[in-house]
C-alpha cells in the first residue's frame, strides 16, 4: 500500500446521502445543504454536523427544530447549488424553485420536491466538534417519487458525488470555493 496524505483520508469515509436542513427563523423559510450526518439509533435520532458559519444555524438553535430532507439523485446539482450559496441574501427556495409545505409539527417547512421529509426537535448540541443532534418526531415519504426515482447520492468531499448504483456527478466548479486545499 502506499501512502495516503492524512488530509485526504476524510474523502474515503465521508457519510451521504446528502441532505437538506429547513429551517424558519420565525419570519422566513431557509434551507442548507448537510452531507456530514449520522444516524445514531433506530429511533429516528441522527447528528448533523454544521456550525455559526451557516446561515440556518442561528435559526436551528433559536427554535430547536428543521426539517431534514432527503433528495434523490434527481436533484443532485440543485442540492449542491443550493449549497454554494447563502441564505443571509438569498431565498433559496425562490431562486431554486423549490416549494415549501406546511409540515405538521414544526414551524420549519417540508421540501415537496424531496424523496422524505423527517421533521425534527434539536435534543442536544456539542459545540466544541459542531454536532447537532436531532429526533425525528414526523416523518413523510413521497410514494409517487419513490417510484420514479429511489436512488439517493453521496459526497465524497472533493466537489464529487456518486449515486446509488455507481454513477458519479462532479460540481467542483460549483464548488470550488467550498472544497478544502488539496483535494
Amino acid at each position: 500500500m502506499k501512502n495516503l496524505p492524512l488530509e485526504k483520508a476524510f474523502l474515503y469515509i465521508e457519510p451521504g446521502p446528502v441532505v437538506l436542513i429547513a429551517t424558519n427563523d420565525g419570519e422566513k423559510n431557509n434551507v442548507m445543504t448537510i452531507s456530514w450526518t449520522m444516524v445514531m439509533d433506530f429511533s429516528a435520532k441522527f447528528c448533523i454536523l454544521t456550525g455559526s458559519w451557516n446561515h440556518s444555524f442561528d435559526a436551528l438553535m433559536k427554535t430547536k427544530e428543521c426539517v431534514v430532507a432527503v433528495p434523490a439523485a434527481d436533484m443532485a446539482k440543485k442540492v449542491v447549488q443550493i449549497g454554494s450559496c447563502s441564505g443571509s441574501d438569498t431565498d433559496k427556495f425562490k431562486k431554486f424553485k423549490i416549494t415549501a409545505l406546511k409540515a405538521d409539527k414544526v414551524k420549519a417547512p417540508l421540501v415537496k420536491e424531496c424523496l422524505v421529509n423527517i421533521e425534527c426537535k434539536v435534543v442536544d448540541y456539542i459545540s466544541k466538534h459542531g454536532i447537532v443532534v436531532l429526533q425525528g418526531i414526523a416523518a413523510h415519504i413521497d410514494n409517487k417519487k419513490r417510484g420514479e426515482c429511489l436512488r439517493l447520492f453521496h459526497a465524497v468531499g472533493d466537489g464529487t458525488f456518486t449515486v446509488d448504483g455507481g454513477k458519479k456527478l462532479n460540481y467542483r466548479k460549483i464548488m470550488k470555493e467550498k472544497l478544502p486545499a488539496g483535494v
